[in-house]
């Protein structure tokens, strides 16, 4: 069924709003006002959006380190995002969190996650409880091609086939696991046919291009929402930036950055499509754009005001309180 205005303006917006969240990071982590480590989504948007517009907020998703794209995809605030990789005390997880522990369970985000590979059983856990439920919801396990050779990810693919469990696991593979290719560090050179030898169904698609992502998601969501058992999804795709902030990238080709920015943009990916297939006029984008940019400014002036954790705030939250 094909998009309509509404949901290729919404899955834009997403878009431009996930690459000019980061962007702006990329700046404001050089003032030296950021704390911790920080690992930017920019190139690998067209993943985040296309998956999670399929989602509502009953389904599950857990995120990776490189987390913020996810969050923002699911529906998490942006200004309570910022405010919280400021480590500002009414941040999206009160300024404790930071950068690689976003969460809000509000909109189903169990969490980015600072270990990798550490994701695939939180789903699987999560995809129990969907199963228990019996609504037809999903979880999602999104990771990067290093996490396709943790032990966990075998172990959790393994029991999702077992129990028959409602559980997607999407490999962003971005080409480089930290700073080693795939093409070396992966044995089997496929990590799609890999996961397919668990006895699930196992897809892969472009994933710098949100309409084939989507639309990928379309056939696979039906197939777990039914209960026909997990599935994995591989989306090829590409990071703009380094694999945290600082890192100096020597292990990029001459000119490899440049050249990706320009041929394997989902940004503008997407709007060439949506000019070749007048799905929408390009002026409503350039709107968007705007808007967007407004969005990120107000966000960034909001967490620099917004208070810090005071020192007797260690002691709350500590403990979960049914």
């Amino acid at each position: 069924m094909p998009l309509s205005k509404d949901q290729l303006r919404r899955a834009y917006r997403q878009m431009k709003t996930i690459r000019e969240f980061e962007e702006r990071l990329h700046l404001e982590i050089a003032t030296g006002d950021i704390a911790g480590f920080t690992h930017l989504y920019c190139g690998q948007e067209a993943v985040a959006v296309g998956v999670c517009e399929h989602l509502a907020n009953d389904d599950f998703i857990v995120s990776t380190h490189r987390g913020h794209g996810h969050c923002i995809a699911k529906g998490c605030d942006v200004v309570g995002m910022m405010k919280e990789i400021y480590g500002r005390r009414d941040g999206l997880c009160k300024g404790k969190g930071g950068s690689m522990h976003i969460a809000d369970v509000n909109v189903g985000m169990l969490g980015a996650n600072g270990i990798v590979g550490a994701g695939a059983p939180l789903a699987v856990g999560a995809g129990v409880a969907a199963r228990m439920d019996g609504a037809g919801k999903v979880s999602i396990a999104f990771s990067g091609d290093g996490a396709c050779n943790q032990g966990t990810t075998f172990e959790a693919m393994n029991m999702a086939v077992v129990l028959k469990l409602p559980v997607i696991f999407v490999y962003e593979n971005n080409h480089y696991s930290e700073h080693t290719g795939a093409d070396y560090a992966v044995g089997s050179k496929d990590m799609t046919k890999r996961a397919a030898g668990f006895g699930m169904l196992a897809r892969k698609a472009d994933g710098c291009d949100f309409f084939a992502v989507y639309d990928l998601m379309t056939e696979v969501l039906q197939h777990c929402r039914s209960g026909a058992g997990p599935a994995s999804v591989e989306l090829d795709t590409e990071r703009f930036f380094g694999h945290f902030e600082g890192d100096p990238q020597r292990y990029r080709g001459p000119g490899e950055l440049e050249r990706l920015r320009e041929t394997r943009d989902c940004l503008k990916n997407f709007r060439a499509t949506a000019k070749a297939r007048k799905l929408i006029d390009l002026a409503e984008l350039d709107a968007i754009d705007a808007q967007v940019m407004q969005l990120i400014e107000s966000a960034v002036t909001q967490a620099r005001a917004a208070p810090v954790p005071q020192a007797a705030d260690v002691f709350e939250d500590v403990y979960v309180t049914y």
